[in-house]
């Protein structure tokens, strides 16, 4: 097999170490694994950022002006131009049929590389300059005169590089496994179908990835690897899925007319259609013995806490236990204040548990969860410490969940299997919702319920600040509230003029606002302390709250009717609707104020989506194009691995396709045993069957 070291040439697989590889070696292994490759397989998908297609070379005498050439030639002389407003180093090439003249612009660098008696290799666009034919910026390959002068040394794959290994060295080192690739590719479907889903082979795709002979045929290969790299993961979700389903027995909590009645008769309001349509079904799933899981979201203020509430209070009524799990004790002390306004007078046994709760006191909470005395147990990470035991816990519900991982998901269910359901108001676009919460069933509230004031969204400069506070001096004066939110608690050097909440406190409660109460709120502080200034501004004795993003989710103060966001450009977008998200919450008429300067176009255009959109699933859409799923989500933290070639933003279409073949898949051959489907099932496993906790697969 050609290129391999002899030593391994036997064993030669994909799971074959790089450094067995001829030109690898110890060293090079070593660079490889930073760029996330260790194995002759993880080689062969270390796809190409970019690739070229250059046209075939041609005598210099042939080259015509404005279109793209290739030309082999000898320099003649080198000359660089430093002392021009642009600098630029000229060379003049020759073959037997002419000269030509080569310019590249600020090329300094290339003083060192190019040199008189060099026979070398330039492609770019060709044009007349003062009758004289000249390619300006090309690239570039110096030949060795005894090399076949061959083109393919600097078209096909460009490949992403590190400081010890360049592009070429890199394309150089697959070239030597690419041969070899024909032996290891496992094809995964049978030919009727690679026709009807429009699919190259695996082989081809892999070979055309690499050196594609066309632009077409590397579509073709792009097109392929992309959807199996979807559908496996899709098919992992599936598994998972199925596992859930049908592996595992979850109390059936059965949903009378007259628990229905009871429940509602909690509520001081009528439920909203969406929130209703939303009850019914986590009402039919938690009626099965199969597991729920469930994805509930919804809109900031969309009401997704009362349809929790309805879920729990249904648990209970089928005398098991509910846990609610929020990702702050903030949020988790808010949940739990709506919960006992909502279950006032009620025989219904709750409690709230924070880290801050210790000894004596604590055994005595946890000796009555373990009794079943206490119904419904609100917390934070805290619940999954192993000393919390339930008598019979029936539900979970865990909120905000892109805050939590799968893993910590998972320890929620290590006595026994609930039934689960998931929240978020931060609105999900639906391939997100496909991939990091493919294997949940999805609700959604849509509409707000009514009584909530319209959100005005401004985008203020400095020029405007002053004229600023003097609104919502007047907004204070009308007993009204405002949170003032900054990037960070205390000011770093190296942050330039990013504002920090300790700072601007002392600002603004001595010559700003010096007439209104204003206090300063951040996660460093104290739990009691929190909890403290978070009572005082619910109850209106603060007026104005200078705070970190710790109000981010969660915080409910009706009269809190301003949001000043200072350094707006320094958030990202999810964030800002989630703070947004904090006023509006009454029928006043409230205003978000976003305070920045900034010459950055992708703050920039977060900052104006703000002003122009409330709707959370548009601000998604356009923070998932700006920032890309890794970011918005970080798919460890999900368990979901890293896509090496496919988009779930531009790849939608076959996400779609890999999705609903990869389901269709798991209900046919549940644990993949059929022969047909041992070379999905073994390229799952090495793929990503650690990221989704595939091993009972094995």
């Amino acid at each position: 097999m050609t290129g391999v070291s002899e030593k391994s040439q036997s064993k030669f697989d994909l799971s074959t170490p790089v450094q067995y590889i001829k030109g690898v070696g110890p060293a090079r292994a070593e660079t490889f694994a930073q760029l996330g490759v260790e194995t002759v397989g993880d080689l062969l998908e270390y796809y190409p950022r970019d690739w070229n297609f250059l046209p075939e070379p041609t005598k210099i005498s042939q080259i015509e002006p404005d279109r793209t050439a290739t030309v082999i030639g000898m320099i003649e002389s080198t000359d660089y131009q430093g002392y021009r407003r642009q600098p630029m180093f000229e060379a003049l090439i020759s073959d037997d049929t002419g000269v030509c003249r080569i310019l590249w612009f600020h090329g300094g660098f290339l003083r060192n590389q190019l040199e008189p008696g060099q026979i070398i290799m330039v492609s770019g666009k060709a044009a007349l300059y003062k009758h004289q034919l000249q390619l300006t910026n090309p690239k570039f390959l110096v030949l060795d005169e005894k090399q076949p002068q061959s083109i393919e040394q600097f078209s096909g794959g460009v490949y992403p590089a590190s400081g010890k290994l360049s592009s070429a060295q890199i394309k150089k080192i697959i070239s030597r496994v690419r041969d070899a690739a024909d032996q290891l590719i496992q094809e995964f479907y049978d030919k009727p179908f690679l026709k009807q889903a429009n699919l190259i082979g695996r082989k081809d795709a892999f070979r055309w990835i690499h050196s594609p002979p066309d632009e077409k045929k590397l579509a073709q290969a792009k097109r392929r690897l992309k959807y199996d790299e979807l559908f496996l993961m899709q098919l992992g979700l599936a598994l998972r899925r199925h596992k859930v389903q049908h592996f595992s027995a979850a109390g059936q909590c059965v949903c009378t007319d007259e628990i229905d009645s009871r429940i509602r008769k909690r509520f001081p309001f009528l439920l909203t259609e969406d929130q209703n349509g939303c009850i019914a079904e986590i009402a039919d799933d938690m009626g099965k013995s199969q597991p729920m899981n469930r994805l509930l979201q919804g809109d900031v203020g969309s009401g997704k806490t009362v349809v929790a509430l309805y879920a729990a209070l249904l648990a209970v009524a089928n005398r098991m236990q509910v846990a609610i799990m929020a990702p702050t004790e903030i949020l988790a002390g808010q949940h739990f204040l709506s919960i006992e306004r909502y279950l006032r007078k009620s025989s219904v046994g709750r409690i709230l548990i924070t880290g801050g709760l210790t000894g004596k006191k604590r055994n005595e909470v946890l000796d009555r969860i373990k009794s079943g005395e206490i119904d419904i147990v609100v917390g934070t990470v805290a619940l999954l410490q192993a000393d919390i035991e339930f008598q019979k816990l029936g539900l979970v519900v865990i909120d905000e969940q892109h805050k939590f991982g799968v893993h910590q998901r998972a320890q929620l269910r290590k006595q026994t299997t609930p039934h689960c359901l998931v929240m978020t108001a931060t609105p999900i676009p639906r391939t997100l919702a496909m991939t990091a919460f493919g294997d949940l069933d999805v609700s959604v509230i849509k509409h707000s319920p009514p009584g909530r004031g319209a959100v005005v969204t401004r985008w203020v400069d400095r020029q405007h600040r002053r004229k600023a506070h003097e609104f919502i001096r007047e907004r204070l004066k009308a007993k009204k509230q405002a949170y003032f939110v900054y990037p960070r608690i205390t000011a770093v050097e190296q942050a330039g003029d990013v504002k920090a909440a300790t700072d601007e406190w002392k600002h603004l409660s001595a010559k700003v606002f010096p007439e209104f109460a204003v206090e300063l709120l951040h996660g460093q502080m104290p739990s009691a302390k929190k909890q403290q200034i978070m009572s005082e501004f619910r109850k209106g004795r603060i007026d104005v709250l200078v705070s970190t993003v710790v109000v981010e989710v969660g915080v409910d103060v009706p009269n809190a009717t301003i949001m000043v966001v200072e350094g707006a450009d320094q958030f990202g977008l999810a964030q800002l609707h989630q703070l947004r998200g904090r006023i509006g919450r009454a029928e006043a008429k409230s205003y978000c104020l976003l305070f920045a300067e900034t010459e950055n176009e992708t703050a920039g255009s977060r900052l104006e989506i703000m002003t122009r959109s409330n709707d959370g699933f548009e601000i998604a859409e356009h923070d998932l194009r700006l920032r890309g799923p890794g970011e918005m989500f970080s798919t460890r933290q999900h368990g979901l691995p890293d896509l090496k070639i496919a988009s779930i933003v531009d790849d939608f279409d076959l996400l779609v396709m890999a999705r609903k073949n990869a389901f269709e898949l798991v209900s046919q051959d549940p644990m993949l045993t059929r022969a047909e489907h041992k070379n999905i099932r073994r390229a799952l496993l090495a793929k990503f069957g650690d990221a989704l906790g595939l091993a009972d697969v094995a």
